[in-house]
């Protein structure tokens, strides 16, 4: 009876996606407005690791430059963020559909949720989670540059 139960979680536990299904993040991606003109760049996968980079540039203000990876884990694909003047923050993929990313760490101030998904041929961006018990949301839709 216990080899049924252990066969039947093993079952039911959602699969770890490897970091290879993220191959469509793959490319320099770019939202310009009036505000700011935004270009995210993924690496194709390479001993193991995704790079990226997204920079930002305001009028009159320095640029905002934030570096990333998607690495295998134990836990699974994990998004780690660094941006200046603070630690590398890591977040962990939870399963989820194809063309779609899902990065969280409940024990982060803001965001708990890193979000990548297509949107047709754009790549939509999100952050989320709370901010002294308010819900909180930044999107970006990205379009591939050529």
């Amino acid at each position: 009876m216990k080899a049924l139960t252990l066969i039947t979680l093993l079952a039911s536990a959602p699969a770890v996606q490897p970091v290879e299904e993220l191959s469509w993040l793959v490319g320099s991606w770019t939202q310009k407005t009036a505000e700011r003109d935004v270009v995210e760049t993924w690496e194709p996968l390479a001993s193991g690791v995704m790079k990226g980079v997204s920079v930002t540039k305001r009028p009159n203000r320095p640029d905002f430059v934030e570096t990333t990876t998607i690495t295998t884990e134990a836990a699974g694909p994990t998004f780690t963020a660094t941006i200046p003047g603070q630690a590398p923050t890591a977040f962990v993929r939870l399963p989820g559909p194809p063309g779609e990313a899902v990065f969280e760490n409940k024990a982060h101030d803001f965001p708990q949720r890193v979000i990548y998904r297509r949107c047709d041929e754009d790549l939509c961006a999100a952050i989320e989670g709370t901010v002294k018990g308010e819900p909180r949301r930044s999107e970006w839709r990205y379009r591939r540059m050529r």
